[in-house]
């Protein structure tokens, strides 16, 4: 698939714009030179921090809609993963500490959890062909109370104690590589892991017979039924990997970068599955292009730390609106994003 297929000027443009800053940022660093305040290495690896759980949502989401189904409840699974992987840490530690192999069971929990939920969801909109819209948003509404009130049940109030995140790994020799070295090699493995599942769903996706198979579900599903495959079987494969995906994204928020549940206002999740649909519709699709559109709100969400380690002071309920405004700029930078042509509609075997 040539970059003309899957990208337009404004995205080639943006993400060269973003290499060329993390470049700039870096080189200024190792330098010494003036701007090297606000592109370190340090905001850099808050932002690819942040970016983490807006990309394993965003990945889930695409593949769930490339076959034709839109799960817009990514925040509300995103909502049911945080909650179980910190309820899964806290209660299987019992009274002692929480220790790593208790987050890495949370996360776990976590996954399992959301994909069976999104049985569910699946059954609705493929199976009953519920509107999705409807039933997504219905997902986010249960989330939202069911959350807070789980957690008041489990630790008598709406947010969990503290938890520990995963520990950071490093690697002797790679972690000496000039700002490279900082950003990938001592880093957490989640890092690690959301780099893997990013390469391996383009491969899945562009490289493979079920990518074609995912593809033409959402495109041409007369023509895939016609070839014999089962259409709605595809369906429901991708639309539970978005909820494994979306459950993973909450779990790394809660307890993998987080620091437990926090179930005030709209959750700890607080958009981050909205910002998932627009990251893969910015990144046309594509998980690499959901990924670096990940980035980017990523880097918005952290700014508001690197301003304040130079010296600028500003409100914070003006910096928490930079991630928010990043979504604007980016919708009306994108313009039209074609959807695959069968998303929305639910299908029957001709058979």
């Amino acid at each position: 698939m040539s970059v003309a297929e899957y990208a337009n000027p404004v995205r080639i443009t943006v993400g060269v714009g973003l290499l060329v800053l993390f470049v700039v940022g870096g080189v200024a660093t190792l330098l010494d030179l003036p701007g090297a305040e606000l592109l370190t290495v340090g905001a850099a690896q808050r932002a690819l921090q942040a970016a983490i759980p807006i990309a394993l949502a965003a990945i889930g989401g695409l593949y769930a809609e490339k076959s034709g189904v839109f799960n817009i409840g990514l925040e509300g699974f995103m909502i049911f993963g945080a909650l179980a992987a910190a309820a899964t840490a806290s209660i299987v530690s019992g009274e002692g500490a929480v220790t790593q192999t208790h987050l890495w069971l949370g996360i776990l929990v976590a996954v399992l959890v959301c994909a069976l939920l999104t049985v569910i969801y699946a059954l609705l909109t493929i199976r009953y062909r519920a509107d999705q819209i409807v039933a997504g948003l219905a997902v986010w509404f249960v989330a939202l109370g069911f959350g807070p009130f789980t957690a008041t049940v489990i630790w008598g109030g709406v947010s969990s104690p503290s938890l520990p995140n995963i520990d950071t790994i490093t690697v002797p020799v790679l972690a000496e590589i000039p700002v490279l070295g900082r950003l990938v090699f001592d880093s957490s493995p989640l890092l690690w892991l959301t780099l893997f599942l990013t390469a391996a769903a383009w491969v899945v996706l562009y490289r493979t017979r079920y990518g074609y198979w995912i593809q033409a579900a959402g495109e041409n599903p007369q023509a895939l039924d016609t070839a014999g495959v089962d259409v709605n079987r595809v369906r429901y494969a991708t639309v539970i990997f978005s909820g494994a995906m979306a459950g993973l994204g909450g779990a790394v928020l809660s307890i993998g970068i987080g620091s437990g549940f926090t179930g005030t206002g709209v959750t700890m999740v607080d958009g981050r599955g909205w910002i998932a649909i627009v990251a893969y519709l910015f990144g046309n699709y594509n998980p690499v292009g959901a990924f670096g559109a990940a980035l980017l709100f990523g880097a918005m969400e952290m700014l508001q730390i690197q301003l304040q380690t130079i010296g600028i002071a500003l409100p914070g309920s003006i910096t928490e609106l930079f991630p928010y405004v990043a979504v604007l700029v980016v919708l009306a930078a994108v313009g039209y994003t074609r959807m695959p042509a069968a998303v929305g509609e639910p299908y029957e075997t001709e058979k």
